[in-house]
């Protein structure tokens, strides 16, 4: 079971305010067993560095855990669960120590999601994919908003709205994401993209020829500009093609040819000529049968 060592430690409680009032503050700091804890199931970090975990176990073996990893018990206070630390829990289990110094704090599944994603965020080793998932799970497990979540997590609304955004894009783009093929801005910039097809292509550029963000922005900006401009030939090309038939059938139901002008605001005039007096009868003729 754990001794108690001493002193009492605020560490998360200052970055969360509390989350939870089912969560207790911090009752001091114990050396628990490291065979009695078991890994974070919201543990945002998916992916360990071998060579920096050798580095902080070598750091470790010479001046002990400097700051103590947090948990919280289970199984009647027999185990215990990490909340935050697992770097240092694992790197303390390879040097074969059998005790660690942690926080134990008493807290309900969702205090314990809110603590450890709260913790793990502010660190700046997290990938942007690991972020958005974090985001993710807070939203869908504890039912926050947007809004919500900036608040609780300390960081602007569209900041976590780009985030998000980031969970949309192709799974390779999200790998080389968290490859580092790709940063942030570059992802950013390809979200402003509809087409996966396009987005893709956008990608692979960047990989093949190393296109800066400002490159790679100014790419989807021509690109959408482009369809933009695509879209409106298009349109015109449309609108060309109606106004030639209404013309034709003015012309069949006039018996003369009818011109039909039309500029860019949708003005414009319809011209029904006529030759002498009797053709100009016989339309007006025509347009009182309309009339009657």
């Amino acid at each position: 079971m754990a001794k108690k060592k001493s002193g009492l430690g605020r560490g998360l409680g200052a970055l969360i305010e509390e989350a939870k009032p089912t969560i207790e503050a911090f009752k001091g700091v114990d050396e628990i067993e490291v065979d009695k804890i078991v890994p974070n199931p919201y543990q945002p970090r998916t992916v360990f560095n071998a060579e920096a975990l050798e580095e902080l176990s070598l750091s470790i073996s010479k001046i002990g855990v400097v700051q103590p990893i947090t948990v919280r018990a289970i199984d009647n206070g027999d185990n215990f669960e990490l909340i935050s630390g697992e770097r240092r829990w694992r790197a303390t289990k390879m040097l074969g120590v059998k005790t660690i110094p942690a926080y134990v704090r008493e807290a309900d599944t969702q205090g314990m999601l809110e603590m450890a994603i709260v913790e793990n965020i502010q660190r700046e080793d997290l990938d942007a994919i690991e972020v958005a998932i974090s985001f993710q799970q807070l939203i869908d497990e504890c039912k926050l908003t947007q809004e919500g979540l900036s608040e609780r997590v300390g960081k602007k609304r569209a900041t976590v709205t780009n985030f998000l955004r980031l969970l949309k894009l192709p799974p390779e783009i999200q790998l080389g994401i968290r490859e580092k093929q790709v940063s942030m801005g570059h992802a950013k910039a390809i979200m402003g993209l509809d087409e996966v097809t396009t987005q893709l292509m956008i990608f692979e550029q960047i990989l093949k020829y190393d296109f800066s963000v400002r490159k790679t922005e100014d790419i989807v900006r021509e690109l959408k500009e482009g369809s933009s401009e695509q879209a409106k030939q298009k349109s015109k090309v449309k609108k060309s093609t109606e106004y030639d038939a209404l013309k034709e059938n003015l012309s069949n139901f006039f018996n003369t040819k009818v011109d039909l002008k039309v500029n860019d605001k949708g003005k414009g005039k319809i011209i029904i000529p006529f030759k002498s007096n009797d053709d100009l009868g016989k339309i007006i003729a025509i347009l009182d049968q309309l009339d009657s």
